[in-house]
C-alpha cells in the first residue's frame, strides 16, 4: 500500500509505533521497482502500449471465443534493479504483459480470478534475450495503446497491515482481510501511510499496492475454488504462497484505464518464477 526509502518509511513508523513494533514493522518492507513514466536522461526499463516484438513463430495471445488480447506493457529484465528487488527475475529478455481489455466487446467479457473460463484473458510471456523476435502490428479490432517509457526507481514497499504476513507477526489468527486491534490497523497510521503514498502506481516485485483487499487473498481463493472459508488456514496459507510480479495502474498518458481508476496485477508463486513458467502467472484486477 506503501512505497519509499526505507529510512522514510522507519520514521514515520516511529511517530505512529513503539519503537520495537516500528521494527518489526520495517522488517517486514520489501524492495520492489517502481516503474515511472520516463524524462529526459532517464534510463528506460520498459513501457506501458505500443507494438509487442514477439518469437517469429509465436501467435498473438488469444482468449478463444472471445478474440485477441490487447497489448498492455514491456519490461527489459536487464534494465531492472535485479539484485536490490525480492523476487527471482531473469536477468535478460523481455516479459510482455497482455489483457482483454473489452475493445472487441465493450466491456461485456470480464476476466475474473475467480471464473476459470476467463483465465485466458490475461497473459505473461516471456521472450529470452536470444530468441529471434519480430514486432507484430495488432490484430483487427484491436487499438495499441500509446507508446509511454518507463524508468525504475528502487523503493521499499509495505503491505496493508491485514495482509497475511503482517497480520501474522502482529495478530496471528486474526481474521483474514480484516483490521485488528493493534496500532498498526490504528486510523491515525493508516492516514499516514496513504498520506506518504496514496499511489497505487506501475510496479514489479515487492508488496502490490491492492486497491482493496489484498490481491493475494483473491488469487488463493481462485485456486482453491471459493471452496474454503476467510477463516479456513488454508486460505492464509496459499495467499502466503503468491508474489507480485506486476501491477500496472490506468495511466492518463498511455490512455490507460482500468474500470474505475483500477489496475491490473499478476501474481506468480516463487518455485513457477524460478523455473520461468510465466504461464502459470495468474492475474486480477481491483478498482475503487
Amino acid at each position: 500500500m506503501t512505497h519509499g526509502s526505507r529510512d522514510a518509511l522507519r520514521s514515520l513508523a516511529l511517530q505512529h509505533l513503539s519503537p520495537g513494533d516500528a521494527e518489526k514493522w520495517v522488517g517486514l518492507l520489501h524492495p520492489g521497482a517502481r516503474l515511472e513514466v520516463a524524462a529526459g536522461s532517464d534510463d528506460v526499463a520498459g513501457r506501458l502500449g505500443g507494438l509487442p516484438t514477439l518469437p517469429a513463430a509465436s501467435e498473438w495471445p488469444l482468449w478463444e471465443g472471445h478474440g485477441p488480447l490487447s497489448f498492455v506493457a514491456s519490461i527489459d529484465c536487464a534494465s531492472l534493479p535485479l539484485a536490490a528487488v525480492d523476487i527471482d527475475l531473469p536477468d535478460a529478455g523481455t516479459l510482455l504483459f497482455f489483457y482483454f481489455d473489452g475493445q472487441l466487446d465493450d466491456g461485456e467479457a470480464l476476466v475474473l480470478a475467480e471464473d476459470r473460463e476467463s483465465w485466458a484473458g490475461a497473459r505473461v510471456l516471456y521472450v529470452a534475450a536470444e530468441e529471434e523476435v519480430v514486432e507484430r502490428g495488432t490484430p483487427a479490432g484491436v487499438e495499441s495503446y500509446p507508446v509511454v517509457p518507463l524508468t525504475a526507481r528502487l523503493g521499499m514497499t509495505a503491505a496493508e497491515p491485514w495482509h497475511p504476513q503482517i497480520r501474522d507477526v502482529f495478530a496471528a489468527g486474526a481474521p483474514l482481510g480484516n483490521r485488528y486491534d493493534h496500532p498498526v490497523c490504528s486510523q491515525e497510521f493508516l492516514d499516514a501511510l496513504w498520506g506518504f503514498d496514496g499511489e497505487v502506481g506501475h510496479q514489479i516485485g515487492g508488496h502490490a499496492h491492492s486497491v482493496q483487499n489484498p490481491v493475494e487473498i483473491e488469487i488463493a481463493e481462485a485456486v482453491l475454488d471459493g471452496k474454503v472459508s476467510w477463516d479456513d488456514p488454508r486460505l492464509s496459507d496459499e495467499a502466503g504462497g503468491w508474489v507480485l510480479l506486476a501491477q500496472f495502474d490506468s495511466e492518463d498518458a498511455a490512455g490507460m484505464m482500468w474500470g474505475d481508476a483500477g489496475a491490473l496485477y499478476w501474481l506468480i508463486r516463487p518455485e513457477d518464477l524460478a523455473e520461468r513458467r510465466f504461464e502459470r502467472a495468474m492475474f486480477t484486477w481491483q478498482c475503487g
